[in-house]
């Protein structure tokens, strides 16, 4: 039995593997520098481009990844339908945050990791006291804004009528020239 075989049907193999690639994840995080407030302050003054290039970096990994995944059998992709609402609601409250603290949920878990108490008192208090509050909200917000302006599930390579790898090879084209740009 393989790997992926046994990856795909046991769900204790699955929570391990998903904490060792999250232990991974935080550890890029944390060695690349970005869960510093200057570096990702340095980003929003578009004059350290440390962030940018690990959020591309990541994405051209990822994305055949996760397609290749699908493919033999190890995942499965499910698009969720969006509105504009839900869109609009999610942007305000993660830019609030984001201009509040200078962190976004992934580098302020991570900064909180190393030690920083701006990120450990201000930000996970925060997102604790954050998702309460959206919680408490929610069913009135719900219907009132949440709802508003759906649009369909669709991946870009079917909204699109194209074949992924098609639509992926352009995409990592596309991405490894920002990539060399930045």
């Amino acid at each position: 039995m393989t790997l992926l075989t046994r990856l795909h049907t046991n769900a204790r193999l699955q929570l391990v593997m998903g904490l060792l690639i999250g232990i991974a994840f935080g550890f890029l995080l944390q060695k690349s520098g970005v869960t510093d407030y200057n570096v990702i302050l340095g980003q929003l003054l578009l004059q350290d481009m440390t962030f940018s290039k690990l959020m591309v970096s990541a994405i051209i990994v990822a994305m055949p990844g996760v397609y290749l995944l699908v493919h033999f059998g190890c995942a499965q992709m499910h698009v969720k339908p969006g509105t504009l609402g839900s869109v609009v609601v999610g942007g305000l409250i993660f830019g609030t945050g984001f201009a509040l603290l200078g962190y976004g949920p992934e580098t302020v878990a991570g900064a909180a990791g190393t030690g920083a108490l701006d990120a450990l008192c201000g930000g996970i208090i925060g997102m604790i006291l954050g998702s309460g509050l959206f919680a408490a909200l929610y069913p009135k917000i719900k219907t009132r804004f949440l709802n508003r302006g759906p649009f369909p599930a669709q991946t870009l390579p079917e909204l699109l009528n194209m074949n992924p790898w098609v639509a992926i090879g352009i995409a990592e084209f596309v991405l490894i020239g920002i990539l060399i740009l930045l």
